[in-house]
């Protein structure tokens, strides 16, 4: 879970995917219409500054504050052995891990990624962000799976 946590940082705050456009224009050559490179934080900044407030509160709640009150509670599953709760905090977990959109939105960036690269005007490339999002998706899943077949051989009395 730590591991999650130390990919997430990153993750959200490094740039994900720049997106160019320009025109080729004869006599000029390449004309560049836009540009952007952006990382997950700086999305939901702008999208709040545009006023699409739902957009960017559904993206602050379902990839960073989910993920995040995730990993923490599950830390503290893990650093509270003898805790009479830990098993409700872990279906509490269980619960929220499924409304994390952060697996969703690795996958829609990607698709972005290939559709704009498919374009001859548009051109886009992927950066650290991406990658560091991505493992700290794969990491946490890791993480919720092994805690999973923990629980499972304990319920059935299986003992290494």
């Amino acid at each position: 879970m730590v591991a999650s946590l130390v990919c997430l940082y990153p993750g959200l705050t490094e740039p994900m995917l720049s997106i160019r456009i320009a025109a080729k224009i004869p006599l000029i050559g390449d004309f560049e219409l836009f540009e952007r490179t952006q990382s997950v934080i700086e999305v939901i900044k702008e999208l709040y500054k545009a006023n699409n407030n739902l957009v960017a509160t559904l993206i602050l709640l379902f990839s960073v504050i989910i993920p995040i009150l995730k990993a923490l509670l599950l830390m503290i599953i893990i650093a509270f052995k003898k805790w009479s709760f830990r098993k409700h905090v872990y279906r509490f977990v269980s619960a929220i891990g499924k409304w994390s959109m952060a697996d969703v939105f690795v996958v829609g960036v990607f698709l972005a990624y290939l559709a704009t690269s498919s374009e001859e005007s548009i051109s886009a490339e992927i950066f650290i962000g991406f990658y560091y999002f991505t493992a700290y998706c794969i990491i946490s899943i890791i993480g919720i799976q092994i805690m999973d077949l923990k629980d499972i051989k304990r319920s059935i009395g299986y003992r290494n």
